[in-house]
């Protein structure tokens, strides 16, 4: 569906009605609007930051270009409710606002880690017991991919030129490992292959 709303829009015959919506979790939306085109109508085009799993999870960040107009927008704030989905809104910038959040802290849980402060097991521990989140920085980093949280962290720390953002060492090297969490069967910790 996406390449056929590129090709219509490359050739100008794109609908009056169509948006752009962009299903991503970092890249910026008025720079995809720039890349699309005029044809494309910059307008047009939006962020939907779904969270994993989709199916499970009641929100999605919607993100507006500096050109998104506020009919884009209302259109899809209603096709956020028809979903059944709460929204968030947010402005183009990376990382949106979850990542740009959560991010830091499952980095600053490896950095944390690997100057051994603490075992990853109480590292996880304190922050569901004393924080009542449902997964440790250090098991969610597993389930999102480390190889996912390496390049949103190297994209925030490019982006935004801030060091709280440098990746941590020990997360780069898992991922140079291959050691991407869940998915590789090895992370953090380990898991059966199914």
């Amino acid at each position: 569906m996406w390449a056929e709303c590129m090709r219509r829009a490359r050739l100008g015959r794109a609908s009056r009605d169509l948006v752009f919506p962009a299903f991503l979790r970092i890249s910026s939306i008025t720079r995809l609007a720039a890349l699309m085109g005029e044809a494309a109508l910059p307008e047009r085009v939006i962020g939907m930051h779904f969270f994993n799993p989709v199916h499970v999870m009641n929100i999605v960040e919607v993100i507006s270009g500096l050109r998104t107009s506020n009919g884009t927008i209302d259109k899809t704030l209603a096709l956020c409710k028809q979903m059944g989905k709460e929204v968030a809104v947010a402005k183009d910038s990376p990382g949106f606002i979850s990542n740009r959040l959560l991010m830091p802290y499952i980095n600053e849980a490896v950095q944390t880690l690997g100057e051994g402060l603490a075992t990853k097991e109480d590292i996880d521990k304190v922050m569901k017991l004393g924080t009542r989140v449902p997964m440790g920085p250090l098991e969610l980093a597993d389930f999102i991919g480390l190889d996912t949280c390496l390049a949103i962290m190297k994209v925030l720390h490019s982006q935004l030129g801030d060091d709280k953002y440098r990746p941590a060492i020990l997360l780069s090297k898992y991922v140079d490992a291959g050691w991407l969490g869940q998915k590789s069967g090895k992370g953090f910790y380990e898991y059966k292959k199914s």
